[in-house]
């Protein structure tokens, strides 16, 4: 399967320091769908350039891992050293600060146009340029960058009231675009699962298909959370095979059309996924 498809695919995405070098195995071990190294926040301004080493070692060493490279925001020195030294080596990356069409064309410009972007949405401005992002070839995902948008906006982190209109604004834009669905922020807290969960259950409520990991501990209910359960399930079989059945025009009462079969299609497509990651 192409990394293409794996990252539309993806609902789990675990972050590792790019100056962590010791623990890119162990987060590929721990079942996330996609590893993001990360140069950016995580990495001391001192070490990013150890970092970059690190990261070019493991591409070259592990080039069928399913691994992407988290590059420092457009129009600061890192990202300029970034994308000069990953050129050639990296098939996925995420833009993080991602706020207008041009941030993605360049990166596509300097990596070549054949990289897939994770587009990670953080500000104000990236919200209401959103539509215009996912447009852009090239665009795999729209990510939330919930704590920088927070800050951004001067709310709490974890106030999902106010950042509604973003989140929204990331599964239409995305929709609109016919790309797959958005990736929800991280959960700061890593030590009591059930919030992960929570976190996780609510962006998929929203229209969310996938979620951003600080830790490996979060990866299992996250995952769970993006799993259709045995009822979702049971019901979406039932409507595809009775669906098929032009005499047959409910399911527990429900009328079934066209929109009814595709969401159970949907369900099924992610129930599918859920066995092979």
């Amino acid at each position: 399967m192409s990394l293409q498809k794996i990252i539309n695919g993806a609902t789990t995405f675990l972050f590792v320091p790019g100056n962590r070098p010791e623990r890119f195995e162990k987060a590929h071990q721990a079942g996330a769908d996609i590893v993001i190294i990360d140069l950016e926040d995580a990495v001391a301004a001192t070490e990013k350039q150890n970092a970059r080493i690190n990261v070019i070692d493991w591409l070259q060493s592990n080039p069928t891992q399913h691994t992407v490279v988290r590059l420092n925001p457009r129009n600061t020195p890192a990202f300029d050293q970034d994308v000069k030294e990953l050129v050639g080596l990296v098939d996925a990356v995420m833009l993080p600060k991602t706020e207008t069409p041009e941030d993605i064309v360049e990166v596509l410009t300097k990596l070549g146009g054949e990289v897939q972007v994770i587009a990670l949405i953080e500000t104000a401005k990236g919200v209401l340029n959103a539509e215009r992002i996912a447009l852009v070839p090239g665009v795999n995902r729209l990510a939330f960058g919930n704590v920088d948008f927070a800050a951004d906006i001067r709310v709490k982190a974890d106030d999902t009231q106010a950042q509604l209109f973003a989140r929204s604004a990331l599964v239409f834009a995305s929709a609109a675009a016919q790309i797959a669905g958005p990736v929800d922020g991280v959960t700061t807290n890593v030590l009591d699962a059930s919030v992960s969960l929570r976190d996780a259950e609510y962006a998929r409520s929203l229209g969310f298909t996938g979620k951003l990991c600080v830790h490996p501990r979060q990866v299992p209910p996250v995952r769970l959370a993006y799993t259709p359960t045995a009822d979702e399930i049971a019901w979406a079989e039932a409507v595809v095979q009775r669906a098929a059945d032009s005499n047959v025009a409910t399911v527990d009462g429900q009328m079934i059309d066209r929109p009814v079969v595709l969401r159970a299609e949907q369900i099924l497509e992610q129930a599918w996924q859920s066995t092979r990651n």
